[in-house]
Order: C-alpha cells, then sequence, then structure tokens
C-alpha cells in the first residue's frame, strides 16, 4: 500500500524562494505541496484551512513575521510541525523559536538533502537544526547569555500587540492595521498606546529603531 505523502505549505514573501522550494520539494514522491503563503496572516490562515503535516516558514516576512506566526500556530491545537528557513542566524531568533517548540532551523544556504531530512525528523517529532545553528545553541548555552532588558520589554506584549507592533513600524496606518485585523479603529489605537508604554518608548522613531534592534524589520526598509 502506498505510503500518504507528507503534506506541506511554504510560506515567504520572495515568490522565487516559493517556487524554487515547490520545485525541489516535489522532486521528492513523499512530499506534497498543498498551499503557499507571502505572510505570517497567510500562513496562519492556511495552516488552519489545510491542516498541513509541515509548515516551511521564513522569519523576515511582511504584516505578521514568522516568529508570531509560528507562535500561534504552536498555540493551537493543530499537529502541523514547524519549520523555519531563513536567512538570519540571530541568537534571540534561534532562542525564541526553539522555546515556542518549532521542529527544525534551517538557514537558507542549506542544501535540498537538509530541508528533506528536516521535514522528514519533523513528521517524527524530532528536531533537525542546520550545522551552523546547532553551534549556535551550544554557544549561547555554554554562555548562558540571558536577555537583555530590552528583550524583557518586547515579552511583555500579547500576541495581537506583537502583531499592531509590526504593522505599526512597517508604516501602516491605524485604520489599515484595522482593517487587516478586522478590529475598531479604537482598539487599534487602544493597542498601540498599550504597546508605546510597555515598551517606553516616546515616538514611532524610537519604536523602529527598537524593531530593528530586535530584528523585527530590516535595516534596509
Amino acid at each position: 500500500m502506498k505510503q500518504k505523502p507528507i503534506e506541506i505549505v511554504i510560506a515567504d514573501d520572495h515568490t522565487i524562494v516559493r517556487q524554487g522550494l515547490r520545485k525541489l520539494l516535489e522532486e521528492e514522491e513523499c512530499l506534497k505541496i498543498t498551499g503557499e503563503a507571502m505572510d505570517g496572516h497567510q500562513a496562519i490562515q492556511k495552516v488552519f484551512e489545510l491542516e498541513p503535516d509541515v509548515i516551511i516558514m521564513d522569519i523576515a516576512m511582511p504584516v505578521l513575521n514568522g516568529i508570531e506566526a509560528s507562535r500561534q500556530i504552536k498555540q493551537s491545537a493543530l499537529k502541523t510541525k514547524v519549520i523555519i528557513l531563513s536567512m538570519h542566524d540571530h541568537t534571540r531568533y534561534i532562542r525564541e523559536l526553539l522555546s515556542i517548540g518549532v521542529s527544525g532551523y534551517l538557514l537558507k544556504n542549506a542544501v535540498s538533502h537538509d530541508i528533506i531530512k528536516a521535514i522528514k525528523a519533523a513528521v517524527k517529532g524530532e528536531t533537525y537544526l542546520s550545522p551552523a545553528i546547532s553551534s549556535r545553541v551550544i554557544e549561547d548555552y555554554v554562555g548562558m547569555n540571558q536577555k537583555t532588558s530590552q528583550d524583557e520589554l518586547y515579552d511583555t506584549l500579547t500576541n495581537r500587540e506583537r502583531e499592531v507592533f509590526q504593522m505599526m513600524v512597517e508604516g501602516y496606518s491605524t485604520k489599515k492595521i484595522s482593517e487587516i485585523l478586522c478590529l475598531s479603529p479604537s482598539t487599534i489605537k487602544s493597542h498601540r498606546s498599550n504597546i508605546m508604554g510597555k515598551l517606553k518608548m516616546e515616538n514611532i522613531s524610537k519604536l523602529i529603531q527598537y524593531a530593528i534592534h530586535l530584528g523585527i524589520i530590516d535595516i534596509q526598509m
């Protein structure tokens, strides 16, 4: 009897990356791409709609980044495994994503064999890391790295506040954020106020600088 293929969703804001990854993975008979997403919100929607076995997630996506999307997926009752495929090897990303419970973290320079190996490991309940990431994890624990006070402030934000925070620093207006999240403008204004208070920020300029420090947005934006 033929084994059921592993169903996968690919989440990355670059079309060429999604297309390349789809072509690579579909060469394996045991793998099947069932959906794609361009940002974190779409990634969550696809997971709830399709309930794939695995979602391969980029970190630096607009509207909602891969970290927050992974967090919401892992907090759900769904059994979808999350594998991070990113160009970033920031220690904070690695630490937070592993604490969330992702099943793999690979860099985008990983060879195809590693990606396929990570997928197969994930469905078996195992965790797979790129060699470079494994080294960073070991260094982090050996060095007893502690969170900075700025990281701790970010941890005080709720999931919804983190969503609003990212869109704020990406330049979305209160009206646009309310439309995306299907919330009233007054609710978004309340979230904005809470965010500024919790992060102890006086203006949007400092908030953007803080977001760059955390890696929420890239300096090139």
